[in-house]
């Protein structure tokens, strides 16, 4: 059985911190920053935690389109597939 570990990137830039991406996650990745950009924003950040799958909904709810999800597929192997944008 193969398993899935996601990566999120999030533009500084189109973020404005309204934290929808927070509530949408189901594993709890994703944050606000302890700090603010130079327009006084706490930005979401992904968090120490690995749990990330790729489920996409972050990016499906992000107003600002600030989300890119990418999906490695790991195998049975332990071999890393290929890391795809979602």
């Amino acid at each position: 059985m193969s398993e899935s570990k996601g990566k999120i990137i999030i533009d500084a830039e189109r973020c404005k911190g309204c934290g929808l991406c927070i509530t949408a996650c189901p594993k709890k990745c994703i944050r606000l920053s302890d700090q603010t950009d130079l327009r006084g924003i706490r930005l979401a950040i992904l968090t120490d935690n690995q749990d990330c799958n790729a489920c996409t909904l972050c990016a499906i709810i992000c107003p600002d389109v600030a989300i890119e999800v990418y999906k490695k597929i790991v195998g049975q192997n332990g071999k890393k597939g290929k890391s795809n944008k979602r």
